[in-house]
């Protein structure tokens, strides 16, 4: 006679087939098994507040091409736009890569140091400084 097989002792357990299975076309019965998972850590309570959640994204990597340039009395965005891209259009291209210090265009100071990303010229110039003079 074969010992019993008991799921919380391995040693028990064996993979030669029972006469139960042999009676059923030498097949494995898997009809008395069990599964379940357990864990230590406590479930959260009711009503856990997760609003507080907060997520960042950040790099260090300079973007490549990329200046700065310190602001001058009498700068303007418009005016280091056209000096670095040849369109005073371009101004926002400045003003998003500086939102971490401007909450509005108009109001730069001599002395910031704004960070210039790198885009190609729309014109047939090299850079020039927004006051005219070569840098």
């Amino acid at each position: 006679m074969t010992r019993p097989q008991n799921p919380d002792d391995p040693g028990s357990l064996s993979l030669e087939p029972t006469k139960a299975s042999v009676a059923k076309g030498g097949k494995p019965d898997f009809g008395n098994v069990r599964s379940g998972v357990r864990s230590t850590e406590g479930a959260p309570g009711p009503g856990s507040d997760f609003g507080n959640v907060q997520s960042s994204v950040t790099s260090t990597e300079e973007i490549a091409g990329a200046s700065e340039y310190t602001v001058k009395q009498g700068d303007t965005l418009s005016h280091i736009a056209q000096a670095h891209y040849g369109r005073a259009s371009q101004w926002r291209r400045i003003f998003d890569a500086n939102r971490d210090q401007l909450d509005d265009p108009d109001r730069i100071r001599p002395g910031q140091v704004l960070k210039i990303p790198a885009a190609p010229r729309e014109d047939d110039r090299t850079k020039t400084s927004p006051h005219g003079d070569r840098p």
